[in-house]
């Protein structure tokens, strides 16, 4: 944090954990605001994850449809996962691939990242970028359900703005991918 910033700056005084799942956890906060006064925050303590924009050499992203319980909807989505305990991002991005895709890639360029969930969780999403895609069968983690799709990217941008795409994690890749062609092609 910059020194400009400390009139915003919230002050932890003590912290709970109410719930421990299989990988995440809830937290209960007691907070100082900056005027002094307290507060509560209750957030989810999230292991990290990394996405995968994978792009063949025609053009098409590699997608996914599944079925997400929490908004019970099939949605389209680029592939991703959740971070292992001290696993290097670049590993679980191809780990990711390969399982839910089936593809492997030859080449690997860091997009960026993502915070999708600021008000409630620290959750972190990496974006790569997989290219020189080869098909080598998918390894699905037993009770994984998804359908692979190759779609041409220009149709998954249209997809996006018209709201057929209503997954951040998804949105934010797409997103850091546009900037990516735009600077490759000396239009940012």
């Amino acid at each position: 944090m910059s020194h400009q910033d400390q009139h915003l700056i919230e002050t932890t005084i003590s912290s709970k954990q109410s719930f421990q799942g299989s990988f995440m956890q809830v937290m209960h906060d007691i907070v100082q605001l900056p005027d002094g006064s307290h507060s509560i925050r209750e957030y989810i303590e999230h292991p990290g994850a990394v996405a995968v924009l994978a792009l063949d050499d025609a053009g098409n992203l590699i997608m996914e449809r599944q079925y997400r319980y929490c908004v019970r909807q099939v949605i389209y989505e680029i592939p991703a996962g959740k971070l292992d305990l001290n696993e290097d991002e670049l590993a679980c991005g191809k780990r990711e691939l390969l399982e839910e895709t089936g593809y492997e890639a030859k080449e690997w360029i860091k997009l960026g990242e993502c915070l999708p969930c600021i008000g409630y969780s620290n959750e972190r999403i990496v974006y790569y970028l997989a290219k020189g895609l080869v098909y080598s069968g998918q390894k699905l983690d037993i009770g994984e359900f998804l359908e692979v799709v190759k779609q041409p990217l220009e149709e998954i941008y249209e997809m996006a703005i018209s709201g057929q795409i209503p997954d951040s994690k998804t949105l934010s890749g797409l997103m850091l991918l546009y900037g990516y062609q735009k600077k490759q092609q000396g239009n940012v």
